[in-house]
């Protein structure tokens, strides 16, 4: 079978490439990845044939969105054409972050020989992102704190970010600027005050974003792997092509909301089962397995209920998420013969055996948190502090295109009179 690529295959057809992927999610075009993970090809057969009877029309048209953030792979999304297994081994977020941001120059890797690129561990940076300042001013800081006064002291650190986000938006004057160094700007004072205004359980050991946010999750300085696999994991999480909370995100961004309601739209989606808050199952499973013998029990009781195992299965990566591999490497390395990475170990390989679905990121973060010892949820406080990056991407690449966002309904409700 003759395989074309996107631009051949676009041409043929008369039709953005876009569309093409459009025609691959309604099931009337097959797309296969070619050999470097990123280019997608088409069935030149399929396209002749499609080309010949025109454009299908049994279906409403789906929301195609252009974005020029994320690429999804076969095994792992690129940012801006850059592999993110990659970034996540040589780059910090917040230089991440702000590559997203303003389309600069790529983040460099390490050089060879050096902590990073010798696969060490980084040395996190005193003043993150060349000098920028990821600081949220400590007026706004108190009346995030205070917000929070009141509030059950064992609730989960998603909610505590919604509260967060809102105060932080309301002492804002300058929320409103959407150009792109004022989002930019908006973006560093968010994401640091999201991880400066929650509790604090121990002292931070740096400045970066990871080391901070470490301090609010868990009650323990941290070991150096395991910094290092939180910020590794701030990095593969920033952001996701249109998962559910981007595409939220996006929309609220294309009715010119400020930067702070579109963060605040993406973590109202986040935390669902289904998305962001797989990690909170995910380490909930791994919290009923105190031996390795006891996970089958553990999979077998949420298959009876009829009951998703969170943490598996992907519907981009049918055969397995790159992310979650990478990550769950360097918690391995990072302590070797933990208990709780054998109960994990122990789960997949009882997956394997009943051929269920590959586990994904979600599942590695709820083992990174339970090694490291963090308080509950705390995989779903650094999904939305990492996404909340990629929120911001979108949100510029939206305040940029000026029309608002409008998906249409296929009504199936009773006849118009």
């Amino acid at each position: 079978m003759e395989w074309i690529d996107a631009a051949t295959a676009a041409e043929r057809l008369g039709v953005k490439p876009a569309t093409l992927y459009a025609y691959v999610s309604r099931g009337v075009l097959r797309r296969r990845h070619g050999d470097d993970g990123r280019r997608s090809l088409f069935s030149a057969e399929e396209v002749e044939r499609l080309a010949r009877r025109g454009r299908p029309r049994n279906r409403p048209p789906e929301l195609v969105i252009e974005s020029a953030v994320t690429a999804l792979g076969v095994d792992r999304p690129y940012y801006r054409g850059r592999d993110v297994l990659e970034l996540a081994a040589t780059s910090g977020f917040e230089t991440v972050a702000a590559w997203l941001w303003t389309a600069g120059p790529a983040p460099r890797p390490a050089p060879a020989g050096s902590p990073a690129g010798s696969g060490g561990h980084r040395e996190e940076p005193a003043e993150p992102s060349g000098g920028a300042v990821w600081r949220c001013e400590p007026q706004a800081l108190r009346a995030a704190v205070a917000a929070q006064q009141g509030l059950p002291e064992d609730l989960l650190p998603l909610d505590r970010l919604q509260v967060i986000a809102t105060v932080l938006g309301a002492s804002d004057p300058l929320r409103h600027q959407l150009d792109p160094a004022s989002v930019s700007d908006t973006g560093r004072r968010l994401i640091a005050g999201l991880v400066d205004a929650m509790p604090q359980l121990s002292e931070p050991q740096g400045e970066s974003i990871a080391q901070r946010l470490w301090s609010r999750l868990c009650p323990v300085p941290p070991a150096p792997g395991l910094l290092h696999a939180l910020q590794a994991a701030l990095v593969l999480l920033a952001d996701h092509e249109l998962a559910a909370s981007t595409l939220a995100a996006r929309v609220a961004a294309s009715a010119r909301a400020d930067p702070y309601a579109v963060v605040l739209t993406g973590l109202g989606v986040l935390g669902g089962p289904l998305h962001g808050g797989a990690s909170y199952g995910a380490e909930r499973l791994l919290a009923e397995i105190d031996e390795p013998r006891q996970a089958a029990r553990a999979i077998t009781d949420r298959l009876r209920r009829g009951e998703r195992v969170p943490g598996f299965g992907h519907s981009i990566y049918t055969n397995g998420d790159g992310r979650g591999g990478a990550l769950l490497d360097l918690v391995k390395e990072a302590a070797p013969g933990h208990e709780r990475i054998a109960a994990g170990q122990a789960v997949l390989a009882e997956m394997r055996r009943r051929r269920l679905p590959e586990r994904n990121i979600d599942f590695s973060l709820a083992i990174l948190a339970a090694v490291s010892g963090m308080v509950s949820g705390a995989g779903e406080a650094i999904f939305a502090v990492a996404r909340a990056a990629g929120w911001l991407a979108h949100a510029m690449e939206e305040y940029e295109r000026g029309t608002l966002l409008r998906l249409r309904a296929s009504y199936t409700g009773p006849p118009i009179t």
